[in-house]
């Protein structure tokens, strides 16, 4: 057995320096899903609940690249990558709220409720998310997690069907949070486990208020996280698609925090004294997605046209002002197995018209391109987005009507499969590069819905899942490389970019990281007098 005994990651935060009451205001670029963090794959669902209502077993600290304790404080793993025990830790405590207030701290039951309503389809909790897990499903936890042992009430061991490097890194997750079975039961009794999407409860440093959709999500501090409490008291979320606005209120002071703000915003701020700029290059790739099943993008040439017809270069100067890196592949350049190498679709419109012809579509043919109503960090203005892609593909041919859907039916929609052309992005959670292939590539992931390229292929599966397999990472970035041949080679995306993320801040505001990731740590923030 290796045994993972590492420092805390959490540390308390109460400061005398900073007493005073405070409320922090967020303005954010759209509505969470919901609460119940499992049902759901968007980066605005994870922000609203995993990362400030709940915990998991271990967290992925960017700044050291390394996994380090949460609501485990130790680990241990077998020599064969077959067994992981944890042992909790003691005396953490769930939130107490109007609608619950728990008998007991976090033991081994609560994890062993969080992780089987989602592999286990006899599990009472298991139909109650109606479209199913998601993450669970495109991580193929279902089969890669034999069985869940108690060992007692703080200790558990997984045991694993086959040795899986990123399952770790996996815990990390959102999605892996852990919920009190004693709610759950509660709700259950009373016919009525719908409230955990809208009355969630967890162990993280906020407790959830009220939700308001297209409005406001209000939390106070948790005065009993493990961590120590928060510094501010309250925090919100000022729910405004509209990046314009979001920069106004952060100039009123009704947020200190700005989400996702235009690359124009983060320029003009510079000589306003009263906000600043938060940045990181985001481990993240905006891309359009190609149905693979929608004929005719069900045939490789008719993809790779798609990619040669489109201006790149102009797509990136317009619409992300020359913030970001261009795309050629699902990978950050500074992702470790990254393929340098691949040579990516230049801006080739003959060549594009050429390749139609081939396919019999000399005449081209229609489709529809998707996008969201509001900018966001991996498209930050998706209308003109749309439009140039719109213009370049009808210039050899190809006539792309486009169709502007709200963000939550669109990602049901596109889970479901209905999209021609959309417009996505997609950002790893944990450091590891398996987080964008198995999501976004895999098989499994095809029936979950995270596969936007509807794409299911037995040798780009082996290449993923025996890069999972093995713990060398030089063999795990030979595979990786191969099966990015392979997404290239197919054109399964039209990638777009690698953004830089940003954030604005009011001067007061302290303590406040942008993540490479997403993810939101608002724990650490405080307001200065």
């Amino acid at each position: 057995m290796r045994l993972a005994t590492l420092p805390l990651l959490f540390v308390p935060l109460f400061s005398p320096l900073f007493v005073q009451a405070a409320t922090l205001s967020v303005c954010t670029e759209a509505s969470p899903d919901g609460f119940d963090v499992v049902q759901y794959n968007s980066l605005t669902t994870t922000n609203a609940s995993a990362d400030v209502l709940m915990n998991r077993l271990v967290e992925f600290d960017a700044t050291s690249g390394t996994l380090l304790p949460s609501l485990a404080q130790s680990w241990q793993v077998s020599a064969d990558g077959l067994s992981y025990s944890f042992r909790l830790r003691p005396g953490v405590k769930f939130h107490h709220t109007e609608y619950f207030t728990p008998s007991r701290a976090l033991n081994a039951d609560d994890v062993l409720f969080s992780f089987q309503r989602m592999l286990d389809p006899a599990h009472p909790w298991h139909k109650v998310a109606a479209s199913g897990y998601p993450h669970a499903q495109s991580m193929q936890l279902p089969s890669l997690i034999e069985r869940i042992d108690k060992l007692d009430e703080h200790s558990l061991r997984f045991t694993l069907s086959r040795a899986d490097a990123t399952f770790l890194a996996t815990l990390s997750m959102g999605f892996a949070s852990i919920y009190p079975a004693e709610y759950a039961a509660q709700l259950l009794a009373a016919g009525t486990p719908e409230k955990l999407n809208n009355q969630p409860i967890g162990t993280g440093p906020f407790v959830f208020r009220r939700f308001q959709k297209d409005a406001m999500v209000r939390y106070t501090a948790n005065p009993e996280y493990f961590a120590g409490k928060p510094t501010v008291d309250d925090l919100v979320f000022a729910i405004t698609p509209d990046a314009n606005v979001r920069l106004q209120k952060l100039r009123r002071g009704e947020c200190q925090i700005a989400l996702s703000p235009k690359p124009q915003d983060v320029r003009g701020i510079a000589a306003d004294a009263n906000l600043k700029s938060e940045h990181t290059a985001a481990f993240m790739t905006a891309f359009v997605g190609l149905n693979s099943q929608h004929p005719p993008l069900d045939r490789p040439a008719v993809r790779q046209a798609i990619n040669l017809a489109f201006d790149k270069a102009s797509y990136l100067k317009a619409v992300f002002e020359d913030s970001a890196e261009a795309a050629d592949g699902p990978y950050p350049p500074n992702t470790w197995g990254y393929a340098a190498d691949l040579p990516g679709y230049a801006h080739d419109p003959a060549k594009a018209r050429a390749l139609l012809a081939e396919a019999g579509l000399a005449e081209g043919f229609q489709t529809t391109i998707w996008t969201r109503p509001s900018g966001s960090l991996l498209n930050p203005n998706p209308s003109l987005g749309a439009q140039l892609l719109q213009a370049d593909l009808a210039k050899v041919g190809i006539q792309a009507q486009i169709r502007v859907i709200e963000w939550g039916e669109l990602i049901r929609r596109a889970k479901a499969g209905e999209h021609d052309l959309l417009f996505m992005g997609w950002a790893g959670d944990n450091g590891d590069p398996d987080n964008f292939l198995t999501p976004q590539f895999s098989c499994a992931s095809v029936e979950s819905g995270l596969n936007f390229a509807r794409y299911c292929d037995p040798q780009l599966d082996k290449l993923i899942s025996d890069g999972k397999s093995v713990s060398d990472q030089q063999l795990r970035s030979q595979l990786y490389k191969e099966a990015q041949r392979i997404i290239q080679q197919q054109a399964l995306w039209l990638p777009l970019a690698h953004p830089t993320a940003f954030a604005l801040t009011r001067k007061e505001v302290a303590g406040y990281r942008v993540s490479p990731f997403g993810r939101q740590d608002f724990a650490r923030v405080q307001i200065t007098p």
